[in-house]
Protein backbone atom coordinates (compact mmCIF):
# COMPACT_ATOMS: atom_id res chain seq x y z
CA UNK A 1 0.00 0.00 0.00
CA UNK A 2 1.38 3.40 -1.04
CA UNK A 3 -0.43 6.34 0.56
CA UNK A 4 0.48 9.82 1.79
CA UNK A 5 -0.20 9.04 5.43
CA UNK A 6 1.52 8.59 8.77
CA UNK A 7 -0.26 6.14 11.05
CA UNK A 8 -3.41 4.65 9.42
CA UNK A 9 -5.28 5.20 12.69
CA UNK A 10 -4.64 8.96 12.51
CA UNK A 11 -5.69 9.63 8.91
CA UNK A 12 -8.98 11.41 9.65
CA UNK A 13 -7.67 13.51 12.56
CA UNK A 14 -4.65 14.65 10.59
CA UNK A 15 -6.73 15.34 7.49
CA UNK A 16 -9.11 17.51 9.51
CA UNK A 17 -6.11 19.44 10.85
CA UNK A 18 -5.13 20.14 7.26
CA UNK A 19 -8.66 21.25 6.40
CA UNK A 20 -8.61 23.76 9.27
CA UNK A 21 -5.24 25.16 8.17
CA UNK A 22 -6.21 25.38 4.49
CA UNK A 23 -9.69 26.90 4.94
CA UNK A 24 -10.04 29.66 7.55
CA UNK A 25 -13.62 30.18 6.36
CA UNK A 26 -14.40 26.85 8.05
CA UNK A 27 -14.36 25.88 11.72
CA UNK A 28 -13.28 22.37 12.70
CA UNK A 29 -14.17 20.82 16.04
CA UNK A 30 -11.52 18.13 16.38
CA UNK A 31 -13.21 16.43 19.32
CA UNK A 32 -16.53 15.84 17.55
CA UNK A 33 -15.03 15.78 14.02
CA UNK A 34 -17.58 18.33 12.87
CA UNK A 35 -16.88 20.98 10.23
CA UNK A 36 -19.03 24.13 10.32
CA UNK A 37 -19.07 27.54 8.69
CA UNK A 38 -16.81 29.91 10.62
CA UNK A 39 -19.45 32.62 10.07
CA UNK A 40 -22.94 31.17 10.61
CA UNK A 41 -25.81 32.03 8.29
CA UNK A 42 -28.38 34.59 9.43
CA UNK A 43 -30.65 33.78 12.35
CA UNK A 44 -34.08 32.57 11.31
CA UNK A 45 -32.83 30.46 8.40
CA UNK A 46 -32.94 26.66 8.09
CA UNK A 47 -29.58 24.97 8.65
CA UNK A 48 -28.46 22.00 6.54
CA UNK A 49 -26.38 19.16 8.00
CA UNK A 50 -24.97 16.08 6.34
CA UNK A 51 -22.15 13.65 6.92
CA UNK A 52 -21.07 10.05 6.89
CA UNK A 53 -17.95 7.99 6.64
CA UNK A 54 -14.83 9.72 5.37
CA UNK A 55 -13.07 8.69 2.18
CA UNK A 56 -15.55 10.34 -0.20
CA UNK A 57 -13.94 13.78 -0.31
CA UNK A 58 -14.87 16.45 -1.16
CA UNK A 59 -18.16 15.03 0.18
CA UNK A 60 -19.19 16.16 2.81
CA UNK A 61 -16.78 18.57 4.45
CA UNK A 62 -15.84 20.19 1.16
CA UNK A 63 -19.43 21.35 0.75
CA UNK A 64 -19.65 23.36 3.96
CA UNK A 65 -20.04 27.05 3.20
CA UNK A 66 -22.32 29.68 1.71
CA UNK A 67 -25.02 28.11 -0.46
CA UNK A 68 -24.55 24.51 0.67
CA UNK A 69 -24.05 22.85 4.05
CA UNK A 70 -23.87 24.50 7.44
CA UNK A 71 -22.15 21.48 8.97
CA UNK A 72 -20.64 18.15 7.96
CA UNK A 73 -19.99 15.31 10.39
CA UNK A 74 -16.99 13.15 9.55
CA UNK A 75 -16.97 9.51 10.56
CA UNK A 76 -13.88 7.36 10.27
CA UNK A 77 -13.17 6.02 6.78
CA UNK A 78 -16.33 4.32 5.47
CA UNK A 79 -17.82 4.38 9.00
CA UNK A 80 -20.91 6.29 10.05
CA UNK A 81 -20.47 9.12 12.58
CA UNK A 82 -21.99 8.44 15.99
CA UNK A 83 -25.35 9.97 17.03
CA UNK A 84 -23.79 12.28 19.64
CA UNK A 85 -21.57 13.85 16.98
CA UNK A 86 -24.46 14.35 14.59
CA UNK A 87 -26.41 15.89 17.47
CA UNK A 88 -23.48 18.20 18.25
CA UNK A 89 -23.42 19.39 14.64
CA UNK A 90 -27.18 19.92 14.63
CA UNK A 91 -27.08 21.95 17.84
CA UNK A 92 -24.08 24.00 16.66
CA UNK A 93 -25.73 25.27 13.48
CA UNK A 94 -29.39 25.65 14.48
CA UNK A 95 -30.45 29.25 13.78
CA UNK A 96 -33.92 28.94 15.21
CA UNK A 97 -35.72 27.75 12.06
CA UNK A 98 -34.96 24.05 12.23
CA UNK A 99 -32.34 21.79 10.70
CA UNK A 100 -32.44 19.52 7.65
CA UNK A 101 -30.48 16.25 7.83
CA UNK A 102 -29.33 14.87 4.47
CA UNK A 103 -28.64 11.16 4.97
CA UNK A 104 -27.28 8.69 2.43
CA UNK A 105 -29.16 5.38 2.57
CA UNK A 106 -26.67 3.25 4.48
CA UNK A 107 -27.94 1.44 7.55
CA UNK A 108 -25.47 2.98 10.00
CA UNK A 109 -26.03 6.51 8.71
CA UNK A 110 -29.81 6.17 8.77
CA UNK A 111 -29.93 4.80 12.32
CA UNK A 112 -27.40 7.24 13.76
CA UNK A 113 -28.94 10.33 12.14
CA UNK A 114 -32.38 9.17 13.28
CA UNK A 115 -31.18 8.89 16.87
CA UNK A 116 -29.43 12.27 16.63
CA UNK A 117 -32.63 13.88 15.36
CA UNK A 118 -34.53 12.49 18.34
CA UNK A 119 -31.90 13.85 20.73
CA UNK A 120 -31.98 17.27 19.06
CA UNK A 121 -35.76 17.42 19.17
CA UNK A 122 -35.63 16.69 22.91
CA UNK A 123 -33.66 19.94 23.15
CA UNK A 124 -36.30 21.84 21.19
CA UNK A 125 -34.65 21.76 17.74
CA UNK A 126 -37.00 20.83 14.90
CA UNK A 127 -35.33 18.39 12.50
CA UNK A 128 -36.40 17.32 9.02
CA UNK A 129 -34.76 14.42 7.20
CA UNK A 130 -34.30 13.26 3.62
CA UNK A 131 -32.87 9.81 2.87
CA UNK A 132 -30.98 9.81 -0.43
CA UNK A 133 -31.41 6.54 -2.35
CA UNK A 134 -30.59 7.28 -5.98
CA UNK A 135 -28.44 4.29 -7.02
CA UNK A 136 -30.16 2.16 -9.66
CA UNK A 137 -27.50 -0.57 -9.64
CA UNK A 138 -28.85 -2.78 -6.87
CA UNK A 139 -31.97 -2.83 -4.70
CA UNK A 140 -30.18 -4.01 -1.57
CA UNK A 141 -26.49 -4.23 -0.70
CA UNK A 142 -24.08 -5.15 2.08
CA UNK A 143 -24.64 -1.72 3.66
CA UNK A 144 -28.28 -0.95 2.87
CA UNK A 145 -31.89 -1.95 2.91
CA UNK A 146 -33.07 -0.50 -0.37
CA UNK A 147 -31.09 1.54 -2.83
CA UNK A 148 -27.78 3.15 -1.90
CA UNK A 149 -27.34 6.91 -1.62
CA UNK A 150 -24.61 8.07 -3.98
CA UNK A 151 -23.99 10.92 -6.46
CA UNK A 152 -27.33 12.68 -6.17
CA UNK A 153 -26.26 13.66 -2.65
CA UNK A 154 -23.97 16.33 -4.15
CA UNK A 155 -26.70 17.90 -6.28
CA UNK A 156 -29.20 17.75 -3.44
CA UNK A 157 -26.84 19.50 -1.03
CA UNK A 158 -26.33 22.29 -3.57
CA UNK A 159 -30.02 22.79 -4.28
CA UNK A 160 -31.42 22.64 -0.76
CA UNK A 161 -28.47 24.71 0.44
CA UNK A 162 -29.54 27.44 -1.95
CA UNK A 163 -33.17 27.15 -0.84
CA UNK A 164 -32.24 27.48 2.82
CA UNK A 165 -29.94 30.41 2.06
CA UNK A 166 -32.78 32.32 0.42
CA UNK A 167 -34.99 31.80 3.47
CA UNK A 168 -37.36 28.94 2.64
CA UNK A 169 -38.84 27.36 5.77
CA UNK A 170 -38.10 23.84 6.98
CA UNK A 171 -41.25 22.25 5.55
CA UNK A 172 -40.50 23.73 2.13
CA UNK A 173 -36.86 22.64 2.22
CA UNK A 174 -37.81 19.09 3.26
CA UNK A 175 -40.42 18.88 0.48
CA UNK A 176 -37.86 20.16 -2.04
CA UNK A 177 -35.26 17.64 -0.87
CA UNK A 178 -37.68 14.72 -1.23
CA UNK A 179 -38.72 15.91 -4.68
CA UNK A 180 -35.09 16.08 -5.80
CA UNK A 181 -34.47 12.59 -4.46
CA UNK A 182 -37.45 11.31 -6.47
CA UNK A 183 -36.22 12.91 -9.69
CA UNK A 184 -32.56 11.82 -9.62
CA UNK A 185 -30.79 8.55 -10.39
CA UNK A 186 -27.16 7.39 -10.42
CA UNK A 187 -25.08 4.49 -11.73
CA UNK A 188 -21.36 3.78 -11.22
CA UNK A 189 -18.54 1.54 -12.41
CA UNK A 190 -15.01 0.70 -11.31
CA UNK A 191 -11.75 -0.15 -13.04
CA UNK A 192 -9.97 -0.85 -9.74
CA UNK A 193 -10.81 -1.40 -6.12
CA UNK A 194 -10.08 1.16 -3.43
CA UNK A 195 -7.69 0.58 -0.53
CA UNK A 196 -8.86 1.53 2.97
CA UNK A 197 -5.79 2.75 4.94
CA UNK A 198 -6.56 0.62 7.98
CA UNK A 199 -6.90 -2.51 5.82
CA UNK A 200 -3.76 -1.90 3.80
CA UNK A 201 -4.96 -3.90 0.79
CA UNK A 202 -7.62 -3.53 -1.91
CA UNK A 203 -11.20 -4.14 -0.81
CA UNK A 204 -11.73 -6.58 -3.69
CA UNK A 205 -9.64 -8.15 -6.43
CA UNK A 206 -10.33 -6.91 -9.95
CA UNK A 207 -8.09 -8.30 -12.70
CA UNK A 208 -6.49 -5.89 -15.18
CA UNK A 209 -8.78 -7.01 -18.00
CA UNK A 210 -12.02 -6.75 -15.97
CA UNK A 211 -14.37 -3.97 -14.80
CA UNK A 212 -17.14 -3.90 -12.19
CA UNK A 213 -20.49 -2.41 -13.25
CA UNK A 214 -22.80 -0.95 -10.60
CA UNK A 215 -20.38 -0.47 -7.71
CA UNK A 216 -21.14 1.52 -4.57
CA UNK A 217 -18.99 4.19 -2.96
CA UNK A 218 -17.50 1.86 -0.33
CA UNK A 219 -16.12 -0.70 -2.75
CA UNK A 220 -19.30 -2.79 -2.62
CA UNK A 221 -19.68 -5.17 -5.55
CA UNK A 222 -21.92 -4.13 -8.39
CA UNK A 223 -24.38 -5.79 -10.73
CA UNK A 224 -21.76 -7.83 -12.53
CA UNK A 225 -18.15 -8.09 -13.60
CA UNK A 226 -17.18 -8.26 -17.26
CA UNK A 227 -14.25 -7.74 -19.64
CA UNK A 228 -12.97 -4.18 -19.93
CA UNK A 229 -14.76 -2.32 -22.75
CA UNK A 230 -14.30 0.96 -24.65
CA UNK A 231 -15.61 4.16 -23.08
CA UNK A 232 -18.57 4.24 -25.47
CA UNK A 233 -19.77 0.86 -24.18
CA UNK A 234 -19.19 1.84 -20.54
CA UNK A 235 -21.24 4.99 -21.13
CA UNK A 236 -24.10 2.90 -22.50
CA UNK A 237 -24.03 0.72 -19.38
CA UNK A 238 -24.32 3.82 -17.18
CA UNK A 239 -27.00 5.62 -19.19
CA UNK A 240 -29.39 2.80 -20.01
CA UNK A 241 -30.16 1.66 -16.43
CA UNK A 242 -30.82 5.26 -15.39
CA UNK A 243 -33.18 5.96 -18.28
CA UNK A 244 -34.93 2.61 -17.71
CA UNK A 245 -35.72 3.78 -14.17
CA UNK A 246 -36.38 7.50 -14.72
CA UNK A 247 -38.29 9.43 -17.36
CA UNK A 248 -35.60 12.08 -17.73
CA UNK A 249 -36.73 13.61 -21.04
CA UNK A 250 -36.49 17.39 -20.96
CA UNK A 251 -34.10 19.62 -19.00
CA UNK A 252 -31.69 17.88 -16.64
CA UNK A 253 -28.70 18.50 -14.39
CA UNK A 254 -26.02 15.91 -15.15
CA UNK A 255 -22.91 15.00 -13.17
CA UNK A 256 -20.10 12.79 -14.52
CA UNK A 257 -18.20 12.02 -11.35
CA UNK A 258 -14.77 10.52 -10.82
CA UNK A 259 -14.35 7.90 -8.11
CA UNK A 260 -11.00 9.31 -7.00
CA UNK A 261 -8.43 7.57 -9.19
CA UNK A 262 -9.32 8.52 -12.78
CA UNK A 263 -7.74 11.58 -14.45
CA UNK A 264 -9.85 14.43 -15.81
CA UNK A 265 -8.87 13.65 -19.40
CA UNK A 266 -10.74 10.35 -19.03
CA UNK A 267 -13.69 11.91 -17.19
CA UNK A 268 -14.22 14.51 -19.92
CA UNK A 269 -13.97 11.77 -22.54
CA UNK A 270 -16.65 9.84 -20.67
CA UNK A 271 -18.82 12.95 -20.36
CA UNK A 272 -18.75 13.34 -24.13
CA UNK A 273 -19.97 9.77 -24.53
CA UNK A 274 -22.79 9.98 -21.96
CA UNK A 275 -23.89 13.42 -23.18
CA UNK A 276 -24.38 12.08 -26.71
CA UNK A 277 -26.44 9.15 -25.44
CA UNK A 278 -28.56 11.32 -23.15
CA UNK A 279 -29.27 13.91 -25.82
CA UNK A 280 -30.23 11.16 -28.28
CA UNK A 281 -32.74 9.94 -25.67
CA UNK A 282 -34.31 13.40 -25.35
CA UNK A 283 -32.49 14.52 -22.20
CA UNK A 284 -31.53 18.19 -22.53
CA UNK A 285 -28.45 18.84 -20.41
CA UNK A 286 -29.18 22.24 -18.89
CA UNK A 287 -26.37 22.21 -16.29
CA UNK A 288 -23.46 19.84 -15.68
CA UNK A 289 -20.56 18.93 -13.42
CA UNK A 290 -17.49 16.92 -14.48
CA UNK A 291 -14.86 15.94 -11.92
CA UNK A 292 -14.30 14.30 -8.54
CA UNK A 293 -17.27 15.22 -6.32
CA UNK A 294 -18.13 12.03 -4.40
CA UNK A 295 -15.23 9.59 -4.39
CA UNK A 296 -14.24 6.21 -3.03
CA UNK A 297 -10.68 6.91 -1.89
CA UNK A 298 -8.35 5.89 -4.75
CA UNK A 299 -10.80 3.87 -6.84
CA UNK A 300 -10.49 4.30 -10.61
CA UNK A 301 -13.82 4.59 -12.35
CA UNK A 302 -16.77 6.95 -12.62
CA UNK A 303 -20.44 7.41 -11.91
CA UNK A 304 -23.24 9.20 -13.70
CA UNK A 305 -26.04 11.15 -12.01
CA UNK A 306 -29.06 12.52 -13.89
CA UNK A 307 -31.52 14.86 -12.17
CA UNK A 308 -34.71 15.78 -14.00
CA UNK A 309 -34.88 19.57 -13.63
CA UNK A 310 -37.46 22.33 -13.78
CA UNK A 311 -37.29 26.12 -13.61
CA UNK A 312 -37.09 26.16 -9.81
CA UNK A 313 -34.23 23.66 -9.67
CA UNK A 314 -32.29 25.49 -12.36
CA UNK A 315 -32.79 28.79 -10.50
CA UNK A 316 -31.50 27.26 -7.28
CA UNK A 317 -28.60 25.65 -9.14
CA UNK A 318 -27.54 29.07 -10.43
CA UNK A 319 -27.49 30.63 -6.96
CA UNK A 320 -24.01 31.59 -5.70
CA UNK A 321 -22.12 28.93 -3.75
CA UNK A 322 -18.77 29.28 -2.00
CA UNK A 323 -17.41 26.06 -0.56
CA UNK A 324 -13.98 24.41 -0.93
CA UNK A 325 -15.37 21.60 -3.08
CA UNK A 326 -17.68 23.69 -5.25
CA UNK A 327 -17.39 27.39 -6.06
CA UNK A 328 -19.28 29.67 -8.44
CA UNK A 329 -21.41 32.77 -8.62
CA UNK A 330 -20.93 36.23 -7.19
Amino acid sequence: MKKLINNPADVLAESLRGVALAHPELSVDFETQVITRATPKDAGKVAVVSGGGSGHEPLHGGYVGVGMLDAAVAGEVFTSPTPDRVQAATKAVDRGAGVLHIVKNYTGDVLNFEMAAELAEMEGIEVGTVIVDDDVAVQDSLYTAGRRGVGLTVLLEKLVGAASEEGQDLASVVELAKRINGQGRSMGMALTSCTVPAAGKPTFDLPEDQMEIGIGIHGEPGRHREPLAPASEIARQLVEPILADLDAAGPAIVMLNGMGGSPLIELYLMYGEVAALLEKAGVQIARNLVGDYITSLDMAGCSLTVLKADDELLRLWDAPVNTPGLRWGA
